[in-house]
């Protein structure tokens, strides 16, 4: 079965997961672990204070675990992804899921951690709400973060315009609730086709269904009808309600606190979960989280761009840039006018980015030094500089004009002139460097 124990069991094997036995809390305890493990392996904390429940966080912090989950390696990440998106197919339905082994109406049965001193509760940061498009009646799926209000309701975190926001002002519209079912605990590649934003009326589980090589298999639920995957370790149905809403802030993948918004209620109707559960937790603003959304964007990114320009290498979504606001783009140059039409076209392809550095194909577009030597070396400010001003950006940066959604972005050509000498921007190599070995001369 292609769920989250799969997964678990083979990073496990790649020495890609620790697992603590130590009693921990879920108030910051769990999330000061997972902080200081950022970056390198992925943790199962086995004994939690305040539930029964095991808890698996990092799951998917390394381009590696991110490769696993998609099948494929840190070379060929966005092909599998952009492969999937084009050949998304529909997982079977059966009968039963692994999820009904256990019921209850309890959530505070689950360790929801506290993450931060200023956040307004503790948050599920992995939960995935699925819901019925009111249109083409196929389901969506997309992640939403959850408060918890008290023993049967969550504050549900939602973008308005998005898929989720649509569909529940749609209910409210016709006077009704809005029925959904929420997964916590599933395979990564579910979790990365759910970050992924899909166009209107398509269904991200078909995607996840595609990475998982077809393997995906779906249950339908007794009081949403809805179909959610079979081997979730947690799953809950209920409604968003039309009339009630909470406040709450959260941190964002920036690692920033959000302004406090008043967010719609959902009311829980059944839970269920598998015997010896694990939940997943994200920490918001670090490396899964940012991997978890920028990743899909980099893989869009890369097909777009070498579709509508051949001489794009590589794209690349910078850590420094949160994995979501500044991009890099390698390029084999053809013409001087190159540059200016990539960053303008990546620009139109993910609205949130703020910053579109070009490159050229001898630059890493993941090594930041490499990136910095390029703009030391080939950019000029007066005639390689783009600064649009006042256009849609992310609602997150706290820099910009968060209430009209607008901020200033800059392109930097970053690449060789064609105009001068080529030997003048010819990185020097030293002949057979490659063969040195310096064990062999300090001993």
């Amino acid at each position: 079965m292609s769920d989250l124990r799969n997964y678990i069991s083979k990073i496990k094997k790649n020495k890609e997961l620790k697992i603590i036995k130590t009693k921990v809390s879920t108030k910051y305890e769990i999330a000061g672990i997972t902080a200081k493990v950022d970056g390198s392996h992925a943790v199962l904390f086995e004994n939690i204070k305040e539930s029964n429940f095991h808890l698996v966080s990092n799951l998917v912090g390394t381009r590696k675990r991110f490769a696993l989950a998609v099948g494929g390696t840190e070379n060929n990440i966005h092909e599998k992804v952009i492969s999937a998106i084009k050949k998304a197919k529909a997982p079977k339905i059966i009968s039963s899921g692994k999820f009904q082994e256990n019921k209850s109406k309890n959530l505070f049965s689950m360790p929801i951690v506290t993450h931060f001193e200023k956040e307004s509760g503790p948050f599920i940061t992995s939960s995935i709400a699925y819901v019925r498009n009111p249109e083409t009646g196929k389901q969506n799926s997309s992640f939403h973060r959850m408060m918890p209000i008290d023993q049967t309701h969550f504050s549900i975190r939602m973008v308005e315009g998005r898929h989720l926001h649509r569909c529940f002002v749609d209910a409210k519209e016709h006077g009704e609730d809005l029925k959904v079912a929420i997964t916590v605990g599933v395979h990564p590649a579910i979790s990365i086709a759910g970050a992924y934003q899909a166009q209107w009326g398509k269904d991200e589980i078909d995607i996840a269904n595609s990475l998982l090589g077809g393997k995906l298999t779906l249950t339908k639920l007794p009081f949403t009808g809805l179909n959610v995957p079979s081997g979730s370790e947690i799953v809950m149905e209920g409604k968003i309600l039309q009339d009630k809403t909470h406040p709450e802030w959260m941190v964002e993948m920036l690692q920033t606190y959000d302004h406090e918004r008043s967010q719609p209620v959902f009311e829980l109707e059944n839970m269920y979960f598998r015997n010896n559960p694990i939940f997943h937790d994200v920490l918001s603003g670090y490396s899964e989280h940012r991997l978890l959304m920028g990743m899909p964007i980099e893989s869009k990114l890369n097909g777009d761009l070498k579709k509508a320009f051949r001489q794009t290498q590589q794209v690349s979504m910078t850590n420094g840039g949160c994995n979501w606001l500044h991009a890099v783009v390698q390029i084999k140059k053809k013409n001087d006018s190159d540059a200016k039409k990539i960053i303008k076209k990546t620009f139109e392809s993910h609205r949130s980015l703020k910053q579109v550095t070009v490159v050229d194909e001898d630059i890493d577009p993941n090594d930041a030094d490499a990136v910095e030597y390029a703009m030391a070396t080939r950019f000029q400010a007066d005639k390689d500089l783009v600064i649009l001003k006042n256009v849609r950006g992310s609602s997150l940066d706290p820099s910009s004009n968060q209430k009209k959604l607008q901020t200033a972005k800059m392109g930097i050509d970053a690449t060789r002139s064609l105009s001068k000498r080529p030997e003048g921007f010819e990185l020097a190599k030293i002949p057979k460097i490659d063969k040195i070995k310096l064990e062999k001369y300090f001993k």
